[in-house]
């Protein structure tokens, strides 16, 4: 008699609590692209990596990881963009001059927004 009233209790906690974590996790995932912007960096694109990674279970972000030279050294930034079904990508050429707006997490630069500058190699 405890088994039939106790066994249903927890498998419905159990599917509450996993309906929780998975609304909590979507909220994160369509949030991994806003970026506060605290800082700004400019520089010329050196090289760009582009990959589609996992972030939870069937929820996938695009990554796109640019070298960046500034006036002093060589910057790691990334764009994290979650992939929806209307989804739409920044494409990026290597040797433009960009500034980002963003935030630092470590040696790696988080950006969301960004500015193509018009200032060229030559022009200052």
């Amino acid at each position: 008699m405890v088994t039939a009233i106790v066994i249903p209790i927890i498998c419905l906690y159990f599917y509450w609590l996993t309906k929780k974590e998975m609304k909590e996790q979507d909220n994160n995932w369509l949030s991994v692209s806003n970026i506060p912007k605290e800082s700004i960096l400019a520089g010329e694109i050196k090289s760009i990596n582009e990959e589609k990674q996992r972030f939870y279970y069937h929820r996938y972000i695009y990554v796109q990881t640019l070298k960046l030279q500034t006036a002093t050294k060589l910057i790691t930034a990334k764009k994290s963009t979650p992939i929806t079904k209307n989804i739409k990508l920044n494409s990026f050429v290597v040797g433009e001059h960009i500034r980002m707006f963003g935030k630092w997490e470590g040696s790696t630069f988080l950006f969301s927004h960004y500015e193509m500058d018009k200032k060229q190699k030559g022009d200052q």
